[in-house]
């Protein structure tokens, strides 16, 4: 039996791939193996959605292909998203990879890996609109209580520095009798928690019924038995509506969370990322989210140093995030990306400047964090238990996403397994953490 490690890079689109190639393998007698180093066969899934991503990818590569010669692994797979990009360049630079699929080919790895086993490089990229078949197995690769759910695939929204529509293609909806069923057998798995993802959650169903259906899909989802929470990820800011404001109050299992990638808060810009939102709208739709969702907590990323940024647009966005609307922020430095319209902007921001604007922005959103977290003392919060360690317990509240968002540190008189929620009084604020015991 040939033991097959995989190693996952990039967002949970990918670590949903993952799943689905362990799911694969395992079907077919190849057993899992945690470390690299024991491993026969190797897979990793790739990103490249900016510099460093595409610069881990590829060190990862040569890493693994070190256990060629200082471990038992024999085949090197690379696929995902830097396979789809690069796939040819790759193949001539890394002889070290055996076998190379794309974003929409990863079902085949099992006769590519065969192939490869007979002497054979092999390179499978197909169209990124290829709609992947519905039913393939799925094995969890990390922690079972939570699993990430794939309501869609592709992009049509052709933001200018965003090379994601030419790697995984046009939006192409699942239909939600399939993500009906998967969400079914995740949760009979053990999953207490869903976690829907697209790269756009809230144009699910316009492509396949002529009409966004997300509020209709949470509905549905939200009558699985056994099911605690369900959360959205990656929702595009013009989709969301006031129908899926009311089902966020409606339905007590999904999360009074969202995640608004707004970008930017400087009209100009905006206008040059090919973004749909204004400003204005954009503030608009914070402030009505906090308003008309009691709890919420708004997640966002926003882009710093893109083409033509001035001191003045700048401080527009740092204006945005002074008022206070996010409570979870990332910053990205803006990675100029072959094939995407931005690459011939004029402007070019030098690197200096946007990582001292990022630096601006983080110790900002430091400081609002730190002032949340301060209120949360005294109270009481109902958290997801995550796991353990030698400190103790760590876990989240439904205003934080597994990987990206802030963490429950808490101690316990009793064991706690992770999965179980359990009710933890707040006893310390940290700038991102919150530190408590658990009551009752």
């Amino acid at each position: 039996m040939q033991k097959v490690s995989i190693v996952t890079l990039g967002c949970p689109k990918n670590q949903a791939d993952s799943e689905l190639i362990k799911g694969l393998l395992m079907e077919r007698g190849y057993s899992y193996e945690q470390d690299p180093a024991l491993a026969d066969i190797i897979v990793v899934n790739t990103c490249c959605f900016i510099e460093d991503a595409k610069r881990e990818s590829i060190n990862t590569l040569l890493e693994m292909a070190q256990y060629k010669i200082t471990g038992r692994c024999r085949l090197l797979v690379a696929s995902g998203c830097l396979a789809q990009r690069y796939g040819k360049e790759l193949m001539r630079e890394m002889p070290e990879i055996d076998v190379l699929l794309g974003t929409t080919s990863f079902p085949e790895i099992i006769e590519a890996i065969s192939q490869a086993a007979q002497g054979k490089r092999v390179l499978n990229i197909r169209h990124p609109d290829f709609v992947l078949p519905e039913g393939l197995p799925r094995d969890s690769l990390g922690k079972s209580h939570y699993a990430y759910l794939r309501i869609a695939e592709g992009c049509d929204n052709h933001c200018s520095y965003c090379i994601i529509p030419r790697i995984r293609g046009s939006y192409r909806s699942r239909h939600w009798e399939d993500i009906l069923e998967e969400g079914r057998y995740l949760v009979s798995g053990g999953a207490k928690e869903l976690i829907l993802i697209a790269q756009d959650t809230t144009g699910y169903g316009r492509d396949l019924y002529g009409e966004r259906r997300l509020p209709w899909l949470i509905n549905k989802l939200c009558d699985i038995d056994g099911l605690y929470w369900l959360r959205l990820l990656y929702c595009y800011p013009d989709g969301i509506t006031r129908e899926l404001i009311e089902t966020m109050n409606a339905q007590p299992k999904l999360c009074n969370y969202l995640d608004i990638p707004i970008q930017h808060a400087s009209d100009r810009i905006l206008r040059r990322m090919n973004r749909r939102t204004t400003a204005a709208q954009t503030e608009r739709l914070l402030n009505y989210v906090k308003e008309n969702i009691p709890g919420v907590v708004i997640r966002s990323t926003v882009i710093v140093g893109f083409p033509g940024e001035t001191d003045d647009d700048f401080w527009k966005l740092l204006t945005l995030v002074r008022k206070g609307y996010i409570d979870r922020l990332g910053v990205f430095v803006y990675s100029r990306e072959e094939d995407t319209p931005a690459y011939g902007f004029s402007g070019r921001v030098p690197r200096s400047t946007a990582e001292q604007r990022r630096e601006i922005l983080m110790l900002e959103q430091q400081q609002i964090s730190l002032r949340n977290n301060r209120a949360m003392v005294g109270k009481v919060l109902e958290v997801m238990t995550d796991g353990h360690d030698r400190d103790g317990y760590y876990g989240r509240t439904y205003g934080d996403a597994p990987e990206i968002d802030n963490a429950v540190l808490f101690h316990s008189d009793k064991e706690i397994k992770a999965g179980e929620y359990v009710r933890v009084k707040v006893e310390h604020a940290l700038e991102y953490d919150l530190v408590g015991r658990v009551v009752g």
